[in-house]
This record gives C-alpha cells, structure tokens and sequence, in this order.
C-alpha cells in the first residue's frame, strides 16, 4: 500500500513519516508532496490508499485538494493534520470525505488512531468491491445462459414475449417499432472432423466460441441475436429483428467469420420473414426444414433458404431390403463377407441423386433397429450400448456427427466405413461374448466334478487365467445365482443322494461333499433342507 503525505513543512512531514507504524498497516510506499499541485500529480501517478494533508499551503490548499480527490481519487482515504482550530476548516474536512481532523503538534497516538480507522474503511471498501467484482463476473457468466433460456422459450411460444419484453427492451433494445423478424438455424452435425476432435472434451467452449463470433456481426448492426437452442444438442439459433432482407449476406459473414476463427464453416437454414413475434415460431421451423430436406450430397451453399418447392423426393430404399445379406454375413464372422454385404446397400445408395437429413436419419434408425436385433439374436446377453459409438441417437451431440469431407459433403464413403467397423465390432464382441459363456460353463463343469474337494474361488480362478471378480461377475450373469451358492447346491444335492445309503455315517458324507467339519456340514444342510442331516435321513429311508 501507499501512503502521501502533504505538507509545506518539511519538518512536519518528516515527524508524521517517523510517528507512524507503517508495517503494522502494511503500507510499504511513502511519498511526499510540499504542495497541493504536486499532491495532484502524484495521486494520478502512483493512486495512493492514504493521505495525509495540511491546509493551510500556498496555491492548491488542503480544502481545494479534499475536493479534488473526492472527485478525480474517491477512494484515497484523506486524513487531515492543521494547525488551525476552525470549523469551517473542519466542517470542508467532513464535507469532502475526510477520515479525521488532527491538531498540531500531533499525538502519535491519535496519529495512529485516524489510520487505523482510515486503513478499516479501505479494507471494507476492498473487500465490498471484491464481492461486487464477483458478482459481476458471476452474472456476466449466468446472462447468457439466462438469455439462452428465455429465447428458447421465444421460439416454442411466441406470446412469451409479452412476459420479457421490458428485459428484452433493456438488454437489446427491442422496441414496440419491431414489427418483423426472422430465424435462421446454425447445425453442427456436419462440422469438420478436425474441429469436433479438438473440441471433444469440451463441446461447450466450441458452442461458446460460435456464439460469440455470430453476436459480434449481430450486434455491430444491433440486428438480432445468437443463442444456444435448448430443445436441440447440435444448434445454435440466430433470431433477427433487424435487416432480414439483408440476412443471407449476413449470414455468409458470419460464416467467413467463423472460418477465420475455426478454420471451418457451417451449414446455416433460414426461414422467411415474419411478424415479431407471432411468427418466430413459424420462421423456427422453416429454417429447420431448410436444413433437414436439403441434399448432403452436394455443396450448392453454406445457407439454406426455405423454399416449399425444395421438398425431396421420397427414397423407395431401405437398410432392411438387405438384412439377409448382412445377417448371413454377421453369422460368417468374416470381415471381407460383412464388408461384402454393407457394400451392396451403399452400391444402391451411390445410384441415388440425393440425401436428406431427414433419409439420413431414418435409414440411421433402420440401422440400429437391425444391429440391435442382430446383437440380441446372436449373443443374448450382449451389451449393444457398447457398440453403439459410431451412429449413436441423434440426441448425443457429443458423440453423432454426419460423415462429411471439409466441405460438409455427406461422404459415402466415410459412411460406409463406419457401418462396416459398425458391424465389424458387434461381430467381434458377440463372439467374445459366446467364447466367455464357454469358459463360464467350463468353471461349472470343473466345479460338479470336484465338488468333494475343497474349492476357494482364488483357487478356481487361477485355473482358468481369469479374475475372481470376472467369475463371480459372470457367473451370476449366466446362471442367475453367486458362485457359493452354486458350490453349496451342488453339494447338498449329492450329500441327499448319499445320505439315502445307511451305511454311510453322516461324517462320511460331509467329507465326501468336500465338508471337513460335520458341525458345519449339518448347519449349512438345515439351512437348505429345513431338516438336519439325520432327520433328512430318517424322513427317507
């Protein structure tokens, strides 16, 4: 911290610099000034926490100096050192923010006694403005997820309006005079590979980023705003209000923008004019329908401008009319049969003219209806979540993306690689998944011909190279029941058939069902039977 003192006295400035425990209030600066003008230019340079003033000083006096600082240096605790008892004095000292009114000679002790309370107020008024500082960034970071929020809720229901239009007024200047809009839709899902794998662990800071650069054109224009879309994982929404005959130029703008930034760009669909803000909701699903009926298979714009007479042509095509094929092949297990038999259906698909989001996404649903399909007909018990990670639902922005070259041209061939590794894993795991039931029942087998021998589940998995959790994991998984109980059954099941010889003593046959202690043998056998060993016996002979 800093401190100044001021005073046209040397002698004076020299007494406060030596009466002060400066350490104590951690002020490591002491400047000095003969004169209210020097005082000045000091304040601007170095902004001192403290001063000390006289008043009475040639040019610039200490009264004219309290004013100043109370002005240009609020925050410069001021306490005054006179030797003049006056109360206009003192009342100016008072009027322009002083801490305190000292008399000469000073008093070390009263000297102390003002910095201390002026040092308190100074750390009071840090820490208050600290908080303020939070709470400003705080807000700053929550304001866009508020306004994120309440246009979405714009866009599901235009008379939502009527609810924010004030904070809209304040925020955006949206005035009664907007009498149109128009909406267009930023989609992610053809974004270049290169991009989406940088941005893999943290997709917010991506979505962030885009927004940012679209509301820096919007709001050099004060045309509209972006925002992340809340009904959608893979959209970022730009509501206009302004020059909506001049939008798709802005939007190419903007996309030039993003491309400087990124190094990508993105496919834009746009509605049509509308009134505001009836018709957000119409423009809403205009732009959407841009995006989802125009062809990925060509590169004709970045901006897609809804036009009723664009609707593509129904496709007579489906992955099912070639299930038989891939099922045959998924059954051979055969990398170059599967590769075969998707190669047939992305055959047809090349012959086609077109591809809509729209048959993208249907054919995507056919696909995993199949591969789910196949999964439970070949291995009843596999996990086809796991091998899901190529074309997962639509709902998983995080993970979906539509195979695409760095001009966000649906590649075929990309595609098809896919659906083949697709396969190709889910192949692999169900035969993973028959190879780890046969080690199971080999565990069983190896337990109901060694059930008379002490069998500890180290024991059993060190036999078959596997872990005691993986056992015990999987065990129960095939055969509904723990490993133990599996053990005790097969032995009580024995131990009954035995216990119908009479001439075996009930000892003989705890040892011979691999029990040492017949004690135990008898607690666990009432425990299954209802019935100790003996009585079991008698019941059945």
């Amino acid at each position: 911290m800093k401190v100044l003192i001021v005073d046209d006295e040397k002698h004076v400035r020299d007494a406060i610099r030596l009466l002060v425990d400066w350490d104590g209030f951690g002020i490591d600066t002491i400047l000095e000034a003969s004169d209210g003008e020097a005082a000045v230019k000091l304040v601007e340079t170095e902004q001192p926490e403290f001063l000390f003033t006289d008043m009475m000083m040639p040019g610039i006096n200490g009264v004219q100096l309290l004013e100043w600082l109370q002005t240009n240096s609020p925050r410069t605790k001021s306490i005054v050192i006179s030797g003049h008892d006056d109360f206009d004095l003192v009342r100016n000292t008072v009027k322009y923010g002083g801490m305190d009114y000292i008399l000469k000679p000073i008093d070390p002790s009263e000297l102390n006694e003002a910095l201390r309370k002026a040092f308190e107020a100074r750390c009071q008024e840090d820490k208050a403005l600290q908080h303020a500082q939070q709470r400003n960034i705080e807000m700053n970071q929550l304001k866009p997820v508020y306004w994120d929020k309440m246009f979405s809720n714009l866009i599901s229901e235009p008379t939502y309006f009527e609810s924010i239009s004030d904070s809209l007024q304040q925020e955006f200047q949206i005035s009664g005079e907007i009498k149109q809009c128009r909406v267009a839709i930023l989609s992610m899902l053809t974004m270049d590979r290169n991009v989406r794998d940088k941005f893999a662990s943290s997709l917010d800071l991506l979505f962030f980023s885009i927004v940012n650069i679209c509301n820096e054109y919007l709001r050099k224009r004060n045309a509209g705003y972006a925002f992340r879309y809340w009904n959608s994982t893979s959209e970022i929404v730009l509501l206009l209000w302004r020059e909506t005959n001049n939008a798709e130029k802005l939007l190419h703008s903007i996309n030039e923008g993003i491309a400087g930034a990124l190094k990508t760009r993105f496919d834009f669909g746009i509605g049509s004019t509308e009134p505001f803000p009836c018709g957000i909701t119409k423009s809403f699903q205009e732009a959407n329908t841009a995006l989802r009926q125009r062809n990925l298979l060509k590169r004709q714009s970045w901006v897609h401008v809804y036009s009723p007479s664009n609707a593509p042509k129904s496709v007579d095509l489906h992955v099912g009319d070639f299930e038989e094929a891939i099922r045959l092949a998924l059954r051979s297990r055969s990398e170059d049969h599967i590769e075969s038999a998707v190669g047939q259906w992305f055959e047809a698909v090349r012959k086609l003219p077109g591809i809509s989001l729209e048959q993208l996404e249907l054919w995507r649903h056919e696909y995993n209806v199949l591969r789910s399909r196949y999964a439970k007909e070949f291995a009843a018990k596999t996990d086809t979540d796991a091998t899901s990670e190529d074309w997962p639902e639509q709902t998983d922005a995080s993970r979906y993306i539509i195979p695409s070259d760095q001009e966000g041209i649906l590649s075929v061939t990309l595609w098809q690689r896919e659906w083949a590794r697709g396969l190709l894993e889910l192949s692999r795991r169900t035969a993973e998944q028959r190879k780890d039931d046969h080690v199971i029942y080999e565990v069983a087998k190896y337990i109901q011909n060694h059930y008379h021998h002490e069998l500890a589940l180290q024991d059993i998995a060190g036999r078959f190279y596997l872990s005691r959790e993986y056992i015990s994991r999987k065990f129960k998984q095939v055969f509904g029941e723990n490993l133990s109980d599996y053990i005790e059954r097969i032995r009580i099941d024995k131990a009954k058939l035995l216990l119908q010889s009479p001439h075996l003593r009930i000892v003989q046959v705890a040892e011979m069902v691999g029990y040492r202690d017949e004690k135990y043998f008898s607690k666990v056998f009432k425990k299954s039977e209802g019935l100790s060993p003996g009585e079991y016996r008698k019941k059945h002979l």
